[in-house]
């Protein structure tokens, strides 16, 4: 857990973005020409990817195992990063601190780029995205939303029609993010909303049933986690 995951990243920008009068969010962006779209991924557990200052990364998260894999889309790719002295860990993601620096992440790169933002969160970075869109999917920041391996508390209490994608493994056994907590989400959509529910099926799992290594972190299984998101993404456009 403690070794430096370079991966696909090295040669992301980084950006630091203000945020009111607290240290400012680290981000890697991997920016493409004439982007389609941007993404930003929320990982789950603490959400501290590690993002080192050459663009490389501590966690073996999926989402920075993958993260080189949207540029074949067209996406541009941000990572978020969550500084050492910030646990985001229990309710922390339902913090209004919280949610208000994933905003500022947000309208950055809505105004840098001019194009749709999405954001997708794995696991506990669930719960950071459906409690964004309690609060200001009525503001029309993002274009919609992706979860994967839903986290059990990730809920949406509106009616809010954004485009949304939930995608679980099927042989994940983490007992915080049963399948059924994928399905119930996208039940939950109004009629009319854009809102599809995809399984992913084999792979490798390695090591605790909860960790990056596992079923649970799409293992091996990168290239189509990557793919069903972005093709929603873009059919949405």
């Amino acid at each position: 857990m403690g070794l430096t995951f370079a991966s696909l990243i090295a040669c992301a920008e980084i950006i630091n973005i203000p945020y009111q009068s607290g240290d400012p969010t680290k981000t890697s962006i991997l920016a493409v020409d004439h982007p389609k779209a941007l993404v930003i991924l929320l990982m789950g557990g603490d959400g501290k990817v590690g993002i080192f200052d050459n663009g490389s990364a501590r966690s073996n998260h999926t989402f920075v195992r993958s993260q080189g894999l949207w540029a074949q889309y067209g996406i541009d790719s941000v990572l978020v990063d969550s500084s050492d002295d910030l646990s985001i860990r229990g309710g922390g993601r339902l913090t209004d601190d919280y949610q208000n620096r994933l905003l500022s992440v947000v309208t950055y790169y809505r105004n840098k780029f001019n194009v749709p933002v999405w954001l997708f969160g794995h696991s506990n970075g669930t719960v950071s995205v459906t409690e964004f869109v309690n609060r200001f999917s009525g503001s029309n920041v993002i274009a919609g939303f992706i979860v994967a391996g839903t986290e059990q508390t990730a809920i949406l209490r509106n009616n809010s029609k954004l485009p949304v994608l939930a995608i679980h493994h099927i042989q994940d056994t983490c007992r915080t993010t049963p399948i059924s907590a994928s399905e119930s989400l996208i039940k939950s959509r109004p009629i009319g909303t854009q809102a599809e529910f995809i399984t992913i099926d084999g792979g490798a799992n390695t090591g605790n049933v909860c960790w990056a290594l596992a079923y649970h972190g799409f293992n091996q299984k990168e290239d189509e986690l990557v793919k069903d998101a972005a093709e929603f993404i873009l059919k949405k456009r």
